[in-house]
């Protein structure tokens, strides 16, 4: 829909059936009107033409006479610059440009080799060719780094096949590595093909939002351009996540002025939780040279807030946002009217904690304004003039309702409101939302749960937990409306409770609550869990808790598998997915960050000790089934063989399913079998009924998922 938020009009953005027979017609493929293929697309400044990416083409659309034509050949794994002209790229480790229009390719790098190359995407626990970098506004220069990873440890993958199976190797540093990745930061002037290297020692490959170099935005994290590129500010992280350090290099020099850091005692993170899901740029610092200004974002006083300091002093100017809620995105900052504009939770007394909304305040001080006064959680869309913007919200049991609204919080109209009629006629029943106590009593606990649609309270029903420990997101990572949420209503239909419960350990709280566990990653907010589930069970005597369940993916996976040998009495069934059972074999960027550095003492033990799955195995007692994809270059396979091994020489009976061809993202068609066993698992040994044979899904072609909608 196209939209004046002056007038208050509103008309279809174009002719979805003209545009599908026009793009068919110039593309010789056929398109379904029901189903564009793009998800975005970008209007000329008259608003008459759109253009959108398709695949690796970017097309143009006069929406006049529905004509549509291809523009330039794209590369998906390259950067193009703001102003769409060039696409930046890597080849033989070195930078390269191309001219989107001409064709004409250039090498902007020339000493980059195997190991030790420019913009390399690897962190180790996903790896591509996509070139890492940020572009200056003026699409002039372009920040990056040239990657060293000579001496970094390789990891290993076997592809099956007929005949000799494939190897994949790549470098992937695992914690307590005497040797890791570090990226020496450059900058390149695109038009004068000079490269100039940053004067500051190398960075280890971290940054300060998230476990990852690559932003939300799908370009270098941590660094920001003054609008005219003379300057480049950026964040270096410690390879323990303790120490941020706020640069500001000269773009034509490579001089660097350090401004000032900030430390602290379990983990520095820029981002209170994964990106993903939270902050569309990957970040929540935000340079301002104009007025020689630094806004900041630190749980200094145990929440997030935004801080404002002077450039030139390094010193604080003054706190912008303060109060027992947190800050989870800088949307925006009006430098004119000294103004900023931000995400929070928990700010408004009376509604839940998880619950997104949009705010302004000064950066000189004076009222923060709630924007979005509906009791729900907000997605926000700005206007590029940032004059208005569109504010969609929701909760778990209330369907989405969009709605234009100025900048003052002021509605101009409503735009659309869902209708799931067609949902609540087929039955179909929303989750529950459930407040309980955590461990200590005391601290409330925010989850779901989910019943089966023909429920019988006269019934005792076992009870599963879908678990998500953190610390980057909870297992209710969004609040938002959905028609389901992976298989937590397929396994209610069955005839269980399930429940997913943000444990102390999860984001959007106090930073002593996310921190709940530092150190101690094996406790995986198993004490939350029991205690609510305990309590859940008090409170409705329709849930047997002799009979409790537990599954969970990645983190999910290890938490699962930790149940079980940690729970052994209180847990009977748990099913692992790719799970990351002990740090020292995973990533350094996970483990280093919320476990802390990994120190060997005399005895032979280490601090890594008291997270490892292999190491408690022994205690299982229940039924376990533990699965894994064989091409996972995530979280590895051989995380879950270190368990089997700990359980073969236990003598412990358990399942283990390996899937050949899957990474940790499974494929549709083996999620549905992985849901399916999930569901034979639960139903044979927590149910105690015997589960049809082999049972078939059939997704409609029509239906579009993925793996994680099964998981």
């Amino acid at each position: 829909m196209l939209v004046d938020p002056v007038h208050g009009t509103q008309r279809p953005a174009f002719d979805k059936g003209r545009l599908d027979a026009a793009l068919s017609a110039a593309s010789g493929e056929k398109y379904d009107s029901r189903r564009l293929p793009f998800a975005t697309f970008e209007f000329s400044s008259d608003a008459l033409w759109i253009s959108f990416d398709l695949g690796s083409t970017r097309w143009s659309c006069d929406t006049r006479v529905y004509r549509c034509a291809p523009i330039a050949k794209l590369d998906s794994d390259g950067a193009p610059s703001p102003d769409k002209k060039r696409i930046a790229f890597i080849r033989d480790y070195n930078l390269w440009v191309r001219d989107l229009v001409s064709g004409e390719e250039f090498q902007l790098t020339t000493d980059g080799v195997k190991d030790f190359g420019y913009a390399t995407d690897n962190p180790g626990f996903h790896h591509s060719n996509h070139a890492l970098l940020a572009w200056s506004p003026d699409s002039r220069k372009l920040a990056t780094f040239q990657a060293d990873e000579r001496g970094v440890g390789e990891m290993y993958l076997v592809r099956a096949k007929q005949g000799h199976p494939e190897l994949e190797a790549w470098k992937y540093p695992v914690a307590g590595d005497r040797v890791i990745t570090t990226i020496q930061r450059v900058i390149v002037d695109v038009d004068h093909r000079r490269v100039i290297r940053l004067q500051t020692p190398p960075d280890p490959y971290r940054s300060s939002s998230g476990v990852d170099l690559d932003s939300a935005a799908n370009e270098l994290a941590d660094v920001q351009w003054a609008p005219d590129g003379s300057h480049l500010a950026f964040v270096s992280t410690s390879r323990d996540h303790k120490l941020a350090q706020f640069r500001i290099a000269d773009a034509s020099t490579g001089a660097v002025r350090n401004i000032f850091e900030e430390r602290v005692s379990t983990f520095f993170v820029l981002n209170i939780g994964l990106a993903a899901y939270v902050a569309p740029l990957g970040v929540t610092w935000r340079y301002l040279p104009a007025s020689n200004e630094l806004i900041w974002y630190s749980a200094r006083d145990n929440w997030e807030h935004l801080y404002l300091y002077d450039l030139t002093t390094g010193k604080l100017k003054r706190q912008i946002t303060s109060g027992d809620w947190n800050v989870t995105d800088l949307v925006r900052v009006d430098e004119t009217k000294r103004t900023v504009y931000f995400m929070a939770v928990g700010r408004e007394s009376g509604r839940h904690p998880y619950f997104l909304h949009f705010y302004k305040t000064g950066l000189d001080g004076g009222d923060t304004t709630l924007l979005t006064p509906e009791n729900a959680t907000h997605d926000i869309s700005l206007a590029p003039s940032g004059e208005s913007f569109v504010d969609s919200y929701s909760t778990p049991d209330m369907p989405s309702t969009a709605v234009l609204r100025d900048m003052n919080g002021k509605l101009i109209r409503v735009l659309e409101r869902s209708d799931i009629s067609k949902l609540k006629a087929a039955g179909w029943k929303p989750p529950i939302p459930i407040t309980v106590k955590a461990r200590d009593g005391v601290t409330d606990l925010y989850g779901l749960m989910f019943k089966p649609t023909n429920f019988d309270e006269g019934r005792k029903y076992p009870i599963i937990n879908w678990i998500y420990p953190g610390p980057s997101i909870g297992s209710v990572h969004d609040w938002r409306f959905a028609a389901t949420r992976g298989n937590a209503q397929c396994l209610a239909e069955l005839g269980f409770v399930v429940v997913a419960i943000n444990g102390m350990g999860t984001p959007f709280r106090s930073r002593q609550f996310q921190g709940a566990y530092y150190g101690n990653m094996g406790d995986n907010t198993l004490p939350d869990q029991v205690a609510a589930m305990t309590e859940l069970a008090r409170r409705y005597s329709w849930i047997d808790l002799n009979r409790a369940g537990i599954y969970g993916h990645s983190g999910g996976g290890y938490a699962a598998a930790d149940a079980m040998f940690r729970y052994p009495d209180f847990f009977k069934v748990g099913i692992s997915t790719s799970g990351n059972h002990d740090q020292g074999s995973f990533t350094d960027q996970w483990g280093e960050a919320f476990q802390g550095l990994l120190e060997r003492k005399p005895d032979g033990s280490s601090t890594y000790d008291n997270q490892a799955n292999p190491a408690i195995a022994k205690n299982l007692k229940g039924h376990l089934m533990l699965m894994h994809g064989m091409l996972d270059d995530d979280v590895t396979p051989y995380l879950t063989l270190l368990v089997v091994d700990a359980l073969i020489k236990a003598n412990k009976d358990f399942d283990l399913v390996m899937l050949p061809y899957d990474r940790h993202l499974y494929s549709v068609g083996t999620s549905a079998y992985v849901a399916r066993r999930s569901w034979d698992y639960f139903v044979r040994y927590l149910l105690g009924a015997e589960p049809p044979h082999e049972y078939q899904f059939h997704i409609p072609k029509d239906v579009s998922i993925t793996g994680y909608d099964l998981l």
